[in-house]
């Protein structure tokens, strides 16, 4: 399979790195969040009712639109910004890949991203190449 050559530098990420050494030398990982106590019940019995209620699809890919709603919502409450829901929100699956979504749609193939060694805080926003 040939893929786009704007890929061919994807690596794995650390949090998958970190868990599969985690797992080859039975240590304990700390690249995950695996949280040490139960899910508040609020939770439980909403996923139980989701279950019950057979909301069992797919969010549309760039997320739900009550949840973008709710979002557009927030900022205008919040920080007095007009978002528009259906243009201006996406929401992902975690950072990974809102950071690969935000990489691909912002830099063009003649421009190279942020390096890798930013911390994270500075890497969240475009930076024009060096």
């Amino acid at each position: 399979m040939h893929t786009a050559r704007r890929t061919h530098s994807f690596t794995e990420s650390v949090i998958r790195g970190m868990t599969r050494l985690a797992s080859e030398h039975g240590a304990i990982n700390l690249a995950q969040g695996f949280p040490n106590f139960a899910a508040p019940d609020i939770l439980k019995e909403a996923a139980a009712r989701a279950i019950r209620d057979d909301v069992n699809q797919y969010a549309i890919t760039w997320g739900a639109k009550r949840l973008r709603d709710a979002l557009a919502r927030k900022y205008a409450d919040w920080y007095g910004m007009a978002v528009n829901p259906e243009s201006e929100i996406t929401v992902t699956c975690g950072a990974t890949e809102a950071m690969a979504c935000r990489t691909i749609s912002t830099y063009a193939p003649t421009r190279r991203p942020a390096p890798q060694w930013m911390p994270p805080a500075a890497r969240s926003s475009p930076r024009p190449a060096a």
